[in-house]
Formats: C-alpha cells, sequence, structure tokens
C-alpha cells in the first residue's frame, strides 16, 4: 500500500474543465466549486462524512444545464480515487453502510473489484432540487463507479424528501467507500483469490 495515498486529477474538454484532488486518509476538509449549489452541498457532504480531504474546481457550459458539468465530475471524482487507492494491497475492498437522514435510508456497498457495475434503486420525485437535475443522482454515480472501477450499489430503503434522499446516498456512499479504502493489518497482500485485483 502507498503511503500516500492523495491524487490529483484533471480533465479538460469543450464543455468542461474540471481539476479534483482527494486524500484518502484526510480529516474531512472541503474545497469544493463547481457552479452547481447543490452538488457542492453533495460533494462537502461526501467529504466530511468519508473523512476524505477533497478540492474540487469544475467550470462549464452551465448556460445549456448542469448535465455536462455534473456527469464529468463523477468522471474526474472516480478517476481520483483509483488512483488514489493505488495497488490495493492490504485494504478492506469492500465497505457498506446504511444511513438514516430524517426519514430516508438508504443503504450503499462498495467492492472496490476493477469491474465497474452501478446498481441504484432510488426514486426521486420533483425534477430538481436546487439547481441539481434528479436525473443526474445517476448519472453522477454511474461516471464515478465506472471510472473508479468499482462495484456501487445504493438503495433507498425508505424516504419522502428528494433532498434527504439525495443527500444520504452521498454520505451512504462516503462511508461505505471510507470502509473499503481502510487499511486492514491482517490483509498482506489484495484481498482476493486471484492475487489481483
Amino acid at each position: 500500500m502507498s503511503e500516500n495515498r492523495i491524487s490529483k486529477i484533471s480533465r479538460k474538454t469543450k464543455e468542461t474543465d474540471i481539476t479534483i484532488e482527494i486524500n484518502l486518509d484526510g480529516t474531512g476538509k472541503a474545497d469544493i466549486s463547481t457552479g452547481v449549489g447543490f452538488l457542492d452541498h453533495m460533494l462537502d457532504s461526501f467529504a466530511r462524512h468519508g473523512l476524505f480531504d477533497l478540492k474540487v474546481k469544475a467550470t462549464g457550459d452551465l448556460h445549456v444545464d448542469s448535465h455536462h458539468l455534473i456527469e464529468d465530475t463523477g468522471i474526474v471524482l472516480g478517476q481520483a480515487i483509483k488512483e488514489a487507492v493505488g495497488d490495493k494491497k492490504g485494504i478492506n475492498r469492500y465497505g457498506y453502510f446504511i444511513l438514516p437522514m430524517d426519514e430516508a435510508l438508504v443503504l450503499s456497498a462498495v467492492d472496490l473489484s476493477g469491474r465497474p457495475y452501478l446498481v441504484m434503486d432510488v426514486t426521486f420525485k420533483t425534477p430538481t432540487m436546487g439547481d441539481y437535475d434528479t436525473q443526474m443522482v445517476k448519472e453522477f454515480f454511474y461516471a464515478v463507479s465506472y471510472s473508479a472501477e468499482m462495484n456501487l450499489h445504493l438503495r433507498q430503503l425508505s424516504g419522502e424528501n428528494d433532498h434527504h434522499i439525495c443527500e444520504a446516498c452521498y454520505k451512504a456512499f462516503a462511508k461505505a467507500l471510507m470502509g473499503a479504502v481502510s487499511v486492514n493489518a491482517r490483509i498482506e497482500d489484495v484481498l482476493s483469490t486471484k492475487g489481483k485485483i
């Protein structure tokens, strides 16, 4: 396992310009600026509850809508997580958490398997939360899971308020990822019968 689990990834297209730095062994400090206020709030919650130090600087074609910026932020975050995790030696690999937020209850499970897959069973009732299109919640997590090459499950067990449900998704994911990337002294190599993840 690398002693320095910090990565910085930049990605620039004709639609977006995004730089993300993450420290998996941080204390939950966040410096987030995406131009989408609700996304800033979600990423701040992700950092704080996962105890990740996270810097996000993102600009994009918000005059069109928030789709490109939110999706591309997910892509870059996934790439940053993958690079920071490194060779996966000594980590738990799996993580899961059931997070309550008022009436909402969301389960998240993560496997840093190298095989990307997203299963998301979450229902929203409103088209937007602030300036965040609710259709983009799944697109964001899809982008993260595929770029990080992780198996990610998000399942809504209860909930009525879209804000609570969405925030519970980000926080549950943070806690599950924190568990998956945590170092376990009893794991000497990688946690796989293949010898490689």
